[in-house]
């Protein structure tokens, strides 16, 4: 079983983005790579090789489900886990958000102290 240490954040807020970072380095001690759009995620992806994917679903462009369409020609997302973090959270949205793929979704506001646990909690139910 590969060792979860690579991040790749999508998140088009730079306030939130910078929350996450340091959530994820200095409290998961994860390496994570902030993209601020689906397209440079799509360009970054290859050369990162992330462990695990969190992506933010309301951005303007390319959001986060057609993110991840485009992400699964890529990469294989049976091997690298992709949650989304999302301020709605619908039993039905959530639904949606699973069919599409992702692994789970991650409430917004997150807690940053909570954030690197939620995640390697995400991590772990992939395993099994």
């Amino acid at each position: 079983m590969p060792e979860l240490t690579r991040i790749l954040h999508v998140e088009d807020d730079p306030s939130i983005q910078a929350v996450a970072k340091v959530a994820l380095e200095a409290v998961g001690g994860f390496k994570v790579l902030s993209c601020s759009s689906g397209q440079e995620a799509l360009d970054q992806i290859l050369g990162f090789a992330p462990d695990f994917i969190l992506l933010d679903v309301m951005m303007p462009g390319m959001d986060g489900p057609q993110t991840l369409k485009k992400l699964r020609q890529l990469v294989d997302i049976g091997q690298i886990p992709v949650a989304f973090m999302t301020a709605k959270v619908q039993p039905a949205e959530i639904q949606h958000y699973r069919s599409l793929g992702a692994r789970d979704v991650i409430i917004k506001p997150f807690d940053p102290m909570q954030l690197a646990a939620q995640v390697r909690q995400i991590w772990n139910q992939a395993d099994g």
